[in-house]
């Protein structure tokens, strides 16, 4: 059987995912489904405590057989103290048992007894929120920590034998090259194997959303982003790190394979309000059985993707699986193909034989061959050894290639 059959047939997912909604302050750039919540609100624990109710059950439903990867995220699941996220973790290390457990972190709630109570019980790997090593930006972006705060607590994490990553931003207000440049410089410094950048969103909704609302910054214009990302893999490369993915740097060996499972079609389950989900049938049957309002699927369907709508007040007030409402899109055959065609192409090694044979059963002839014809003419992609490539200008016009794939959904005019 391929590897995507597989996939359709395995009754467990293969990666799974734990959302976190609290965090100590909303920051300036945040759209996420995440609340300031105070220190010792006992909806944390309450809540922490109906995630791991949950995992017991869906356990049980066999939906965490084969699982590879884990990631606890947020909000800031180190807002829960070391009990909390301990107790948590060791429930994710020992009914999912993954290769790879992350955890993600905040600089100035990562305190000691929590980074010792994350790796007793069971994290492999933990993804730091630094954003900036610049006290000016980093207030800008409304973040809690400082620079010292930042460099001091991913050295304690890179001392403690986690893989650690950290996460930056650019194209921030009052950024520029040489405090990028500082910035890229002083994180390579604290000696982590795995370093993500993105260019900051203003996103409605949000404080910098609301006071850019009139004007278009020039801070944050497309060709600033592009240079700052130029700026950042000339230097994450230069330090010997790989580019693996759109936004992803990894020494050998330390890419996060939790992220790579969902640009490469791997299912996975989210539990926690807010968090996404993407099943295949005999998946979501299963979940089906103990959550009785998920409508039956379509004959068409091939996969399923599902978010869960509960509050999190909702969540731990009861944290029944049957007490859950999602919201569901179920997608045919040619449309998860024209998916895993898009979400290829955000990672170095691109769309292989297999996904292309794959796609050349399922959609229309001449389609996919006009759409991978037009994304080379245009220097979007490119053949390499056998596989189709994003190159760098794809990259930085991500839209336009990502939207060639997915265009392959659309039925024929």
């Amino acid at each position: 059987m391929s590897a995507e059959g597989q996939r359709g047939a395995a009754p467990g997912v293969g990666a799974l995912y734990l959302h976190v909604p609290f965090c100590a302050r909303k920051c300036a750039y945040c759209d996420f489904a995440s609340w300031a919540t105070p220190t010792g609100d006992p909806l944390m624990g309450s809540y922490s405590r109906a995630l791991e109710a949950q995992l017991d059950e869906v356990a049980g439903m066999g939906l965490l057989e084969g699982c590879e990867t884990a990631y606890v995220g947020g909000g800031t699941p180190t807002l829960l103290g070391a009990d909390r996220l301990g107790s948590l973790v060791e429930r994710v290390a020992r009914l999912a048992a993954p290769s790879e457990l992350t955890c993600e972190a905040n600089p100035d709630s990562l305190t000691d007894d929590v980074l010792d109570a994350a790796r007793a019980a069971g994290a492999t790997r933990l993804s730091v929120g630094v954003q900036s090593l610049d006290d000016g930006e980093l207030a800008e972006l409304g973040r809690l920590h400082d620079a010292a705060c930042a460099r001091e607590r991913v050295r304690a994490a890179v001392a403690s034998g986690l893989d650690v990553s950290v996460d930056l931003m650019c194209a921030t207000p009052g950024q520029t090259d040489a405090s990028w440049a500082s910035t890229l410089a002083g994180a390579l410094s604290l000696g982590v194997g795995h370093v993500s950048v993105y260019p900051l969103q203003i996103e409605e909704g949000t404080a910098l959303g609301e006071l850019w609302r009139h004007e278009d910054p020039a801070w944050n214009d497309g060709d600033v982003q592009a240079s700052r990302m130029k700026q950042a893999q000339a230097v994450l490369e230069g330090s010997g790190l790989v580019r693996y993915e759109v936004a992803s740097y990894a020494a050998a060996g330390r890419q996060c394979r939790h992220n790579i499972a969902y640009w490469t079609g791997v299912t996975y389950l989210g539990l926690g309000t807010g968090a996404s989900s993407m099943l295949n049938l005999k998946q979501y049957l299963r979940l089906s059985q103990a959550c009785p309002s998920l409508p039956e699927p379509p004959s068409s369907a091939a996969r399923v993707r599902l978010t869960v709508e509960t509050t999190r007040a909702e969540v731990a007030a009861d944290p029944r699986i049957a007490a859950l409402s999602f919201s569901t899109e179920f997608l045919s055959h040619r449309e998860a193909v024209a998916e895993d065609l898009m979400l290829a192409m955000r990672m170095t090694s691109g769309v292989g034989p297999g996904l292309l044979a794959r796609a050349r059963e399922t959609v229309p002839a001449g389609r996919l061959e006009a759409a991978v014809g037009e994304a080379v003419a245009t220097g979007l992609a490119a053949w390499s050894g056998g596989r189709l490539v994003p190159t760098e200008c794809g990259w930085l016009l991500g839209n336009e290639l990502y939207g060639l794939m997915w265009d392959l959904a659309a039925d024929d005019a």
